[in-house]
This record gives C-alpha cells, structure tokens and sequence, in this order.
C-alpha cells in the first residue's frame, strides 16, 4: 500500500495523466456525439456504435499515459531514487503498473458510461441501454481492456526506456501492424485470429456484425478472449521485470 501510495503522488504530480484523461474522455463522449448526431432518423443507433471513439482511438490514449508513467521516470532519473529504496525492484514497477491499471479502469468506465449516456440522451427513440450481456461487454468492458492496455505500455515502457520509442511502438502497433498482417499470404489471417488488440475486440463486441468497425475474427469466446489478453499483457510485464533486475537503472 505505501509503494502504491508513492506511486499515486509521482503519477498525479505531472500533467500528463490529467491530459490523457481529459483527451480520452473528449475522444470518447465526442465520437458518440458525432455518431448520433450523424446517423439519419431511419437508422437505429446501436451501443457499439456510440463507444467507436473509446475503443479506437481511447485505448491509444491510454497506452501513451501508461508508458509515459515509466519513461518520465527513466528520462528524469527518479527511478534511481525509487530503486535505491526498493532494491528488488520488482515490487516498486509492479506497484507502479496496478495504480496505472487502476487509473485506466475508471477512465474506461467514464468514458464508456459517459458516451452511451450521451447517446441515450441524443437518440432517445433508438432504445439504447444495457439489456444484454452483449451490451453489458460492450460498454462495462471498456475498463478493463483500457487497464489491460495500461499494464502491456507499462512493461514496454520498463522495456524501451525511452519516451519517443516506446509511444511510436505501441501506436505503431495498434493503429497498424495487426491490420497489416492480415495480408501476408496463406498465414495472414490466422496469425491475425490470435493478435491481442483483435482478441480483445471479440471480447469487447463478440462476433456480431454491427456498426463501426469489423467484428473480430479470433476463435475464442469472449471470457476467453479476455483472459488471453490480460496473459499477454502479465508475460509481457514478467519479461519487462526480469530486464529491470539484470540492468543499470
């Protein structure tokens, strides 16, 4: 608790979590503003539809303010200091990715809550609401995919080190690469059923074809899906932890 606590004040001492929050938000509330305003009146709005600006582009947001939690600390040589009080190290990074975690999990729920409120409000006639388990993934499991994302930029930016480096990777990755390995030839598609960002879209939209982008393509059900994503993200976070002991901080 008194590792967490370190944590909250270094995090909350610097504008970029306020930004990244704020930015999310904005991306979120705003996107599900523009989809109902901009769909016609004989066109029935759905729940995914008004979380597209979350999911797409808040996960990246919240990727940026998670890595940025680490490389600041690199780029300011504060790790220093954290590591000379906590020699193993371990549980100082550890106690670092669950606050950041934690963070990213209220601003999904937010952010999703706030868009599908926004949308109720603007398409009352479209019966938008939370009346299946569907609906229910599609907008409480905002959060946890948001904290999930937090902790694989966590690990990267334990990894990388480097602010600049460690952003362009990840916003590489999610914007593009999982998009375009799709088109390598014969193996594309099934490398691409197993990519984490396309798993935690199965878990977050299921296999139903509805508004905004492609349902996922990935084989596993949604509980799987989620729990297949969150295991990637805790190797990746093992691996980042082993770097950490074995190097100069």
């Amino acid at each position: 608790m008194n590792l967490l606590a370190v944590e909250r004040i270094k995090l909350f001492s610097t504008r970029s979590p306020w930004w990244c929050a704020l930015i999310t938000l904005a991306l979120a509330i705003g996107f599900a503003a523009i989809i109902a305003s901009a769909t016609s009146s004989d066109s029935q709005l759905s729940v995914s539809a008004t979380l597209y600006g979350g999911t797409q582009f808040g996960i990246a947001v919240v990727m940026v303010l998670a890595a940025l939690a680490v490389t600041t600390e690199y780029r300011f040589n504060t790790i220093r200091t954290t590591f000379q009080a906590v020699p193993h190290r371990s549980p100082a990074l550890v106690a670092k990715a669950i606050l950041v975690a934690l963070v990213a999990l209220v601003i999904g729920e937010v952010a999703a809550f706030g868009a599908l409120g926004l949308g109720m409000v603007m398409r009352p006639n479209d019966g938008l609401g939370l009346h299946s388990t569907q609906d229910w993934l599609n907008v409480a499991g905002l959060g946890p995919i948001f904290a999930i994302s937090a902790v694989l930029a966590v690990a990267l930016g334990i990894l990388i080190r480097h602010s600049a480096g460690a952003i362009a990777l990840l916003l590489i990755y999610y914007l593009a690469v999982e998009e375009l390995v799709q088109i390598i030839p014969k193996v594309g598609r099934h490398i691409h059923e197993w990519m984490p960002f396309n798993v935690a879209n199965k878990f977050l939209r299921g296999s139903a074809q509805v508004d905004g982008p492609p349902p996922s393509d990935s084989p596993l059900s949604p509980g799987w899906a989620l729990a297949y994503f969150a295991g990637i993200a805790i190797v990746l976070l093992l691996v980042a932890l082993g770097v950490a002991k074995k190097r100069d901080a």
